[in-house]
C-alpha cells in the first residue's frame, strides 16, 4: 500500500467509519493495476444515518452567517494549498494523470473553495417596488440538504465544485465520488473537517452508484440533486429527480467540435489541439474531439497533429516528463478500443495510434483518425478517451452544421483571425461554452454546463449558486 494514500472511509456524522457490515471493494492504480486501497461499500443504513446526519447539519449550518461559512471554507482552501503535494500525489495515483497536471488542479480548485467563499457574502435578494404601506422582498435562501454525485475523471476538482458551492450556500450536502477515485474527494473533506465545518454539514458515502442514487434522491430529507458525469448515468438520475419533484444541477458529456478556418495558421493551431486532445488521456467532458479544418489547411494540420500526437511521452505519472498517463480503468480503454476498431473496420483511416501500450495498466497510444465516414459511432458516441477525428471542409456554414449535427452541447472551439467568423461562430454553434483560438472556459469565474444532451443548469461564476439556493417572497404590509 502507498504510504501517502488516505485512509479509505465513509463520513458520516463528523465522524470516519467503516460500512456498517464491514464489505470493501477494492481501488486500484490504473498504471499498474494493483490494489492501493479498499474502500467501504455503505449500506442502506449508513446512507440513512448520513441523511439524518445532514438534516441536522443543515439545521445549524443554514443559520450560520455567510462571512463564518466564507471563513470555514477560507480555512480548507489553505489546507488544501498546503496539502497539495499528498493531494496531488494522491490524484496521480488514483487516476493515472501525470502529477504536473494534478498539482494544477489541487491549485484550481482552492480557488474554487475561495471562489465560493465569496461569493457566499453576495447572494443578495431585492425589492420590488409595491403599493404605499405595502413592502415586497425576494429573498435567497438555502435550498435545503443536496445529494451530489461526481466522477472519477476530476477526482479533486469536480467534488471541490459541489461541496463548497452547497457549502457557501448555506446547504448541508450528502455526496457519492467516484469509487474509483475516492481518496481525492476524502483528502478534501478532510480539509474541510479540519478547518472547523459542524458535524453532518458534510457526508460522504461510497458503494453501489444505484443504490445510492436511489435512496438519496427518494429521501424527503434531499431536497436538490448536482450530478456531473455520463450522458446515460444522467438520464436515469434525472428521471428520478422529476418523479420526486426534485430540481437538479444536471453536467453531462460532450463531444466537442473544433473548427479550423482558412485564416488560422494550421502548424500553432495542430500543436495546440493536439497537445490539449490528449490531456488526461482524452478524460475530459470539454475534450476536444472532432476536428473540422479547412481544405486548404487540412493536409498541413493533419501532418502536424499526427506528429505531434506520436511525440507525446505515455507512462506512469509519476514518471518526469510524461506528457499522458493511463485510462483511468480497463472499461474504458475496452469501449476506446471497440470504437476505433468499428470505425477503421467501415473505413476509416488510422493514421497513428490504436493500440495498448506494454502488458500492465491501461495505457493507450494517443489516437488519429481520419475518413471517418457518416454513421459511425464513433461520431455520435462520446469517446472520453485518447482519440482525435479529424475531417476537412470547405464552407464554414457546412462546418457548423456537422459541429452541431450531434445530441452533445458542452463545448465547442474554433480558430479564425476574423472578428466576424468568431462572432458567427459563438453565435451559430449550439453549446454551453464557445472558445476561441484557445481550449480554456471552465474557470471558477464564468458559467458552465450544457445544452441539449449536454445537460442543463450553471456551475461557477454569478451562477454558482444555481441550484442551491430557492428564491422567496416576503410581501409586508405595515398595517391593515
Amino acid at each position: 500500500m502507498d504510504t501517502l494514500y488516505p485512509k479509505l472511509a465513509l463520513l458520516i456524522d463528523g465522524e470516519w467509519t467503516a460500512a456498517s457490515d464491514g464489505r470493501t471493494r477494492d481501488v486500484l492504480n490504473p498504471a499498474t493495476e494493483d490494489v492501493i486501497g479498499r474502500l467501504p461499500v455503505a449500506t442502506e443504513q449508513d446512507i440513512t444515518r448520513a441523511l439524518r446526519a445532514a438534516e441536522r447539519g443543515f439545521a445549524l449550518w443554514r443559520r450560520t452567517a455567510p462571512a463564518a461559512r466564507a471563513a470555514v471554507l477560507v480555512k480548507a482552501a489553505a489546507l488544501a494549498r498546503e496539502r497539495t503535494q499528498a493531494i496531488a500525489h494522491t490524484i496521480t495515483l488514483e487516476l493515472g494523470k501525470p502529477l504536473a497536471e494534478s498539482l494544477i488542479e489541487v491549485d484550481r480548485l482552492a480557488v474554487v473553495f475561495e471562489w465560493h467563499a465569496a461569493e457566499a457574502q453576495r447572494a443578495y435578494g431585492r425589492i420590488v417596488p409595491a403599493a404605499p404601506g405595502l413592502q415586497n422582498n425576494v429573498i435567497r435562501e438555502p435550498v435545503g440538504v443536496v445529494a451530489a454525485f461526481t466522477p472519477w475523471n476530476g477526482p479533486g476538482a469536480s467534488p471541490a465544485r459541489k461541496m463548497t458551492a452547497a457549502l457557501a450556500a448555506g446547504c448541508a450536502i450528502v455526496i457519492k465520488p467516484a469509487e474509483e477515485t475516492p481518496g481525492s474527494a476524502i483528502a478534501l473533506a478532510q480539509c474541510l473537517v479540519d478547518a472547523g465545518l459542524p458535524a453532518g454539514v458534510l457526508n460522504m458515502v461510497f458503494g453501489d452508484p444505484a443504490m445510492i442514487s436511489a435512496q438519496l434522491i427518494a429521501s424527503p430529507i434531499v431536497r436538490a440533486i448536482a450530478f456531473t458525469g455520463s450522458v446515460p448515468i444522467g438520464r436515469q438520475l434525472a428521471t428520478l429527480a422529476a418523479q420526486h419533484l426534485k430540481p437538479a444541477i444536471m453536467e453531462l458529456g460532450g463531444h466537442a467540435p473544433v473548427i479550423v478556418c482558412a485564416d488560422a495558421d494550421p502548424v500553432a493551431a495542430a500543436r495546440l489541439s493536439a497537445k490539449t486532445k490528449y490531456r488526461n488521456a482524452g478524460q475530459i467532458c470539454m475534450s476536444p474531439t472532432r476536428f473540422m479544418v479547412h481544405e486548404s489547411l487540412y493536409e498541413r494540420f493533419v501532418e502536424t497533429f499526427v506528429a505531434t500526437a506520436k511525440s507525446l511521452r505515455v507512462g506512469s505519472g509519476f514518471e518526469a516528463g510524461m506528457e499522458m498517463g493511463p485510462l483511468a480503468n480497463a472499461r474504458r480503454r475496452d469501449a476506446i478500443e471497440k470504437l476505433i476498431t468499428q470505425a477503421v473496420q467501415q473505413g476509416a483511416r488510422l493514421r497513428t495510434g490504436g493500440e495498448r501500450i506494454g502488458e500492465r495498466g491501461y495505457f493507450f497510444t494517443p489516437t488519429v483518425l481520419t475518413d471517418v465516414p457518416t454513421g459511425c459511432d464513433i461520431l455520435q458516441t462520446e469517446p472520453f478517451g485518447p482519440v482525435a477525428l479529424i475531417s476537412p471542409f470547405s464552407d464554414l456554414d457546412e462546418a457548423i452544421a456537422r459541429a452541431n449535427a450531434t445530441p452533445y452541447g458542452l463545448s465547442a472551439y474554433a480558430f479564425t483571425d476574423s472578428a466576424s467568423t468568431a462572432h458567427k461562430l459563438g453565435n451559430e454553434l449550439e453549446c454551453g461554452v464557445v472558445s476561441i483560438n484557445h481550449f480554456a472556459g471552465a474557470g471558477h469565474d464564468t458559467p458552465f454546463g450544457g445544452v441539449k444532451d449536454s445537460g442543463y443548469g450553471r456551475e461557477g461564476g454569478a451562477d454558482c449558486f444555481e441550484g442551491y439556493l430557492a428564491q422567496k417572497l416576503v410581501s409586508h404590509r405595515h398595517s391593515i
